[in-house]
């Protein structure tokens, strides 16, 4: 059978067709579904071999980004969401999905699995909308969706999107354990600065991985970069309308880890 992916929307997300399309390519089966179908029957998530929650403004992203959102979650989906993965699902929060995911807690979920939040995502550092193509690389070895030392060039596009730890004890143990799961770097991997690193992101974090490995947030948008011919980069190229982009690992690995 297919993997089910259930991809979560709510006003205001936008990239729920662009995600689920990735998923699919990949042999899952993906269902779109409205964040009040699936907290009216928080039993329904026991139907899905994974949750991902992408892109977008939810709510428009009042309060903080992600935050409206997160609380629903954790209101009414926190057991069924712990669930999914200990019965060995996957959960990706891509952009305002990670926004959700770090303020639920379930990233990096160092402190406690869900509920206490030990990072943030703020205000970028030119206190302004990012839209631009950025190179991240893989460095932990804990995530079933991308292996270390892969690097990816993917576009990006936000306004809060700087990783911030409550304190330096916080961020090392981070670090230490394995739970950053990309960091910006640029084209030839050397330390990202502005523009690589789009918005200060301390020690160039772009995403995080829980202790699971089945966990992951990113703030790119691998799902924008499925085809090479989605890459600024293409042009002059010799390319096949269907060659993949650098996006589309994440998605091949996490429906192979599904099965």
């Amino acid at each position: 059978m297919k993997p089910r992916i259930l991809v979560l929307r709510a006003a205001g997300t936008n990239c729920d067709v662009e995600t689920a399309f990735a998923f699919e390519r990949y042999g899952a089966q993906a269902t779109a579904m409205h964040v009040n179908r699936l907290t009216e029957k928080p039993a329904l998530l026991a139907e899905f071999d994974g949750l991902a929650l992408p892109g977008g403004f939810s709510y428009g992203d009042d309060i903080a980004a992600g935050k409206v959102l997160a609380i629903e979650l954790l209101a009414r989906l926190r057991d069924p969401l712990l669930a999914l993965v200990d019965r060995g699902g996957i959960v990706l929060g891509i952009c305002n999905g990670f926004q959700t995911l770090v303020k639920t807690g379930l990233l990096p979920g160092i402190s406690a699995r869900i509920g206490t939040q030990d990072v943030t995502l703020a205000d970028n550092d030119s206190c302004r909308y990012e839209d631009r193509w950025v190179t991240m690389e893989s460095v932990s070895p804990r995530s079933v969706f991308i292996e270390p030392g892969q690097r990816l060039h993917v576009p990006l596009a936000h306004g809060e999107g700087k990783y911030v730890a409550k304190d330096a004890a916080t961020h090392k143990k981070i670090v230490d354990g394995g739970y950053v799961a990309f960091r910006y770097v640029t084209e030839d991997g050397g330390v990202a600065s502005y523009p690589d690193n789009p918005n200060g992101s301390v020690d160039g974090v772009a995403g995080l991985v829980d202790a699971t490995g089945r966990v992951m947030g990113l703030m790119p948008h691998p799902e924008r970069a499925m085809f090479a011919v989605h890459s600024p980069s293409w042009t002059g190229a010799a390319l096949r309308e269907d060659d993949e982009g650098a996006g589309a690992v994440i998605f091949r690995n996490a429906v192979r880890a599904l099965r």
